[in-house]
């Protein structure tokens, strides 16, 4: 068994014993073909951290606040704010996909076209798009570790984000640079 395996299956029992709210249900996975569908909408592939999660874990509804999106929302979202849905405005950077909504339109984020899959915290309550952004966790293992071990920033301080670090790729990544 591969180290993402076993994270995996970590998620998946800790997902079925703690669902984000009363009344909650675990989803059905995804099929691999609704995320081969997906990836055509999208223009890209997701991570296979990513993709594991939505086919062997539940179609979203799992993890940090309200849970994972479900992947069509994921895509339709991210769809949305590509093609001018921003009510701001802003530039919404190529290949980062929303995953989960923490309220008050902050959003997690899963860059997919990093290689470790970094997890980026939206916040647009910011004065200019490039200073919305953060790295909320460098990889999407470390950011599901700290939900698995209740270390996240969420379950310390939900103010944190004032310490991550500012993303540096939003001006190149949307074209604004």
């Amino acid at each position: 068994m591969t180290d993402i395996d076993q994270l995996l299956e970590d998620v998946a029992a800790k997902a079925a014993g703690a669902l984000p709210f009363e009344g909650a249900c675990l989803l059905a996975p995804a099929s691999v073909e609704e995320v081969a569908r997906a990836e055509a909408a999208l223009g890209f592939t997701l991570p296979p951290l990513l993709a594991g999660l939505y086919t062997r874990v539940a179609d979203g509804g799992f993890g940090p606040e309200s849970g994972l999106f479900p992947l069509l929302d994921s895509v339709s979202s991210y769809l949305a704010r590509r093609s001018g849905g921003q009510a701001d405005g802003w530039a919404w950077p190529e290949g980062v996909l929303p995953i989960v909504d923490w309220g008050c339109y902050i959003l997690a984020c899963v860059d997919c076209r990093d290689d470790d899959a970094a997890v980026l915290l939206f916040e647009p309550n910011a004065a200019l798009p490039e200073f919305a952004w953060y790295v909320d966790a460098p990889s999407l293992v470390e950011w599901l570790r700290g939900w698995l071990e209740g270390t996240g920033w969420w379950y310390c301080n939900a103010e944190e984000e004032e310490d991550m670090a500012l993303w540096p790729h939003y001006r190149v990544r949307t074209g604004t640079c």
